[in-house]
């Protein structure tokens, strides 16, 4: 929601003064990148040797920001006075959006006008790391040949960089992210006499005692936009599988797809998870009170149980990722989070390459971000912030550090977002009281047609 500032990029969020109001700021904190994102598999076609253009050291470098991210390009223009940015406020690669590739398109027919460093999804980086015709280069500059330094590049979250690679080359530094992590209310958990869950066995159990001992109490739901990125995304289902540049695996009927919706289902039937969403008009005000645990984002303590809901500070807490019985190894999803892209076509890429690392390593800049930052040492300053935790029952500083290095990367980042299928085929069929099992044919279908349409080659098994 996917994001950055939030989990993604570009709509961040500013305020939530109302249910409404947190929908738009979530739907901006995960932005795009949401959509689809953490994992690219790598092209065996090889690309044309990137060869920079006449460089002119102390050129003008434009930069383009959404209206989130412009304060962190200005305060960087404000501390290097020599260094001279056109900036230029944009949509930010809004989920779904293709203004900037439509941009790009453009300045590659003219031969001018490409910015020197622009914000973006992940999703933008799909069509930004390859020519847009024959001969040309892509958009985006290889930061990894001779541009940013190798030890920076290790210096990201495990995995968080994977929607930045292809063609075995990284095309983008990640902004932030939205690592899935289990939210609870540790007032309502202690006074009930109620354990924190560390399976998802144990938290199905949980939710189903809820439903009997406290009924209209939830632990969850599934009927936001980006819901299956926190469930399925964790669950390690392959719905959205690069095994090769071209070919798309999305196989719903996996165990591994069909367990998570069993157990969810389980809990619909309880009513301990809504199929409401969160974000959904009137859910703050009706039944923000009755939320006692969420398997959300990163972001969900300060947007959605602050904001939205307006829970009392010291209330909420968080927990490290769930595991399956069996398995000790935890995998999570994530909900947003935005990259960095420098062009290749820029004269002056020092400027350009160290703008978009200190926006995205520097403690200076990242300690007051709105949401997670993707690089560790920037991380650690962000959770040194009061602003950051002051507001939680708990310390949140080890699941999010934990959560940020689980993310799986079997979810890959496509030309498409993920939120679409979802939204268009099965939130309507959980509103019509239909079982998410009987929905996985029907999501997958959708999926596999919008695979095609961006020409991938699908394998359903």
């Amino acid at each position: 929601m996917r994001s950055s500032g939030s989990p993604r990029a570009g709509r961040r969020r500013t305020a939530v003064r109302t249910a409404a109001t947190a929908l738009s700021l979530a739907t901006a904190a995960v932005l795009a990148g949401c959509a689809s994102a953490d994992t690219t598999a790598q092209s065996s076609s090889a690309q044309p040797t990137f060869k920079p253009v006449t460089q002119k050291d102390g050129s003008q470098i434009t930069v383009w920001a959404d209206s989130t991210r412009l304060p962190s390009v200005q305060a960087y223009q404000k501390a290097h006075p020599d260094v001279q940015m056109k900036i230029v406020t944009y949509d930010g690669g809004a989920d779904g959006s293709t203004y900037l590739q439509s941009k790009v398109q453009l300045f590659d027919r003219t031969g001018s006008g490409w910015p020197d460093v622009v914000f973006g999804s992940p999703t933008d980086v799909t069509w930004a790391s390859e020519a847009t015709k024959p001969g040309g280069q892509p958009f985006a500059a290889p930061l990894d040949d001779k541009l940013v330094p190798k030890s920076t590049l290790d210096g990201f979250a495990k995995g968080s960089l994977t929607p930045c690679r292809f063609n075995g080359h990284t095309y983008c530094l990640r902004n932030d992210i939205a690592q899935v992590v289990l939210w609870y209310n540790k007032s309502l958990m202690d006074k009930w006499g109620y354990q924190v869950p560390t399976t998802w066995e144990d938290y199905e159990a949980l939710g189903e005692k809820v439903a009997k001992e406290h009924p209209g109490y939830l632990v969850g739901s599934v009927g936001d936009t980006n819901s299956h990125e926190s469930y399925f995304w964790s669950g390690q289902c392959p719905a959205f599988s690069l095994t090769k540049p071209d070919t798309l695996r999305s196989d719903l009927r996996d165990p591994k797809c069909t367990r998570t919706a069993k157990l969810l289902d389980s809990l619909i039937s309880a009513k301990a998870v809504t199929t409401k969403g969160f974000f959904s008009q009137g859910f703050a005000k009706d039944s923000g009170s009755k939320v006692l645990m969420a398997y959300g984002p990163s972001w969900y303590g300060q947007y959605l149980f602050k904001a939205a809901f307006k829970t009392p500070a010291k209330q909420i807490a968080a927990a490290p990722p769930l595991t399956w019985k069996g398995e000790t190894t935890a995998t999570t999803g994530n909900v947003g989070g935005g990259v960095w892209m420098v062009s290749s076509h820029s004269a002056n890429l020092k400027a350009s390459t160290d703008l978009a690392t200190w926006l995205t390593t520097s403690d200076e800049n990242q300690a007051s971000a709105p949401t997670y930052p993707a690089y560790t040492k920037a991380a650690e300053a962000w959770l040194a912030n009061p602003a950051n935790s002051d507001y939680f029952a708990t310390d949140v500083r080890k699941p999010f550090q934990q959560a940020a290095n689980e993310v799986w990367t079997g979810w890959s980042n496509t030309k498409f977002p993920d939120a679409t299928a979802w939204s268009s085929v099965v939130l309507p069929a959980l509103t019509a009281g239909k079982s998410l099992a009987s929905t996985l044919p029907a999501w997958q279908q959708e999926i596999s047609n919008e695979a095609k349409a961006q020409g991938y080659k699908v394998v359903n098994q």
